[in-house]
């Protein structure tokens, strides 16, 4: 039997929405997609915006869908079926972009966790950032803002940096502060952003090592998983910690929660059909 399910995921700094079309033993295949940056508009309007440009682009009908999962920020989400915890969604979502993966690296705007998974993308562990960590996507848009730097500058400007100066503090506050030190006593911008993106990676490691991760693949998603600075960043710091994991990113990487709510939804679909037949019989 072929259904359809939505995931949307509300993050921090933006809305995502994805459509798949399940048809049995098959793998699941992504319809549709579609991302808002939130920029102080309300999220659960975005939610609904984005539920319904996900039907429009596959030409479907809100009828033809079994199951809306939502993650994230998610859970007041009125239109939806069911929710479900962002760690597990980003997990499995993560496998399905790349199946080698046996962790998922997810960068968000206000914080930062390792996961630990098998190859059906369970959680096996994890590792979080605290809240005040400066290794978030909003520390990196706030720097990106002071020092004049567009967002999707940060990555290239980085990767040409000669001579890294990196920031110690674990702090966003304390962290900013020494940004702001850094230019006044001239250091050049791509020499701070290398800088924060290895101190940001050194953090990121360490989480991935506490988490039991030894060999394999471990995907980053997340606002910050095509930042290609942070990503070089992180593959430099396994090496140094001769951590015989590879880091690498997806094009789609943004993407994981909303795909992990969209597969977890067709699974309740399924357990709730089981249940209601073994009901009936």
């Amino acid at each position: 039997m072929t259904i359809h399910t939505i995931g949307i995921d509300i993050g921090s700094g933006a809305v995502k929405s994805v459509l798949f079309r399940h048809d049995g033993e098959d793998k699941p295949v992504w319809l549709a997609k579609r991302c808002e940056r939130i920029r102080s508009r309300d999220p659960m309007t975005l939610a609904r915006q984005g539920y319904e440009a996900v039907l429009a682009d596959a030409g479907l009908a809100e009828g033809d869908i079994a199951y809306t999962a939502t993650t994230g920020e998610g859970e007041n989400v009125k239109f939806a079926t069911g929710h479900f915890y962002s760690m597990t969604t980003h997990a499995r979502g993560g496998v399905f972009l790349d199946p080698t993966a046996r962790a998922v690296v997810d960068i968000g705007a206000l914080n930062g966790r390792a996961i630990y998974v098998d190859e059906r993308g369970k959680v096996l562990s994890y590792k979080m950032t605290s809240q005040c960590a400066s290794g978030s996507g909003q520390f990196l848009e706030n720097i990106a803002r002071y020092l004049g730097v567009a967002v999707e500058e940060i990555g290239p400007l980085s990767q040409s940096s000669k001579d890294p100066e990196k920031v110690s503090s674990i702090c966003a506050v304390l962290a900013e502060t020494d940004v702001i030190n850094m230019v006044s006593r001239g250091i050049a911008t791509p020499d701070i952003l290398k800088g924060i993106h290895l101190s940001m990676a050194s953090r990121i490691v360490k989480l991935l090592k506490v988490t039991g991760i030894k060999t394999g693949t471990a995907l980053l998603t997340g606002g910050l998983a095509l930042d290609s600075g942070l990503l070089a960043a992180i593959q430099e710091e396994m090496v140094a910690e001769k951590v015989a994991v590879t880091a690498r990113s997806h094009p789609d990487s943004i993407y994981a929660g909303a795909i992990g709510a969209a597969l977890w939804g067709a699974y309740r679909h399924a357990k709730l059909n089981e249940l209601q037949e073994l009901a009936a019989a």
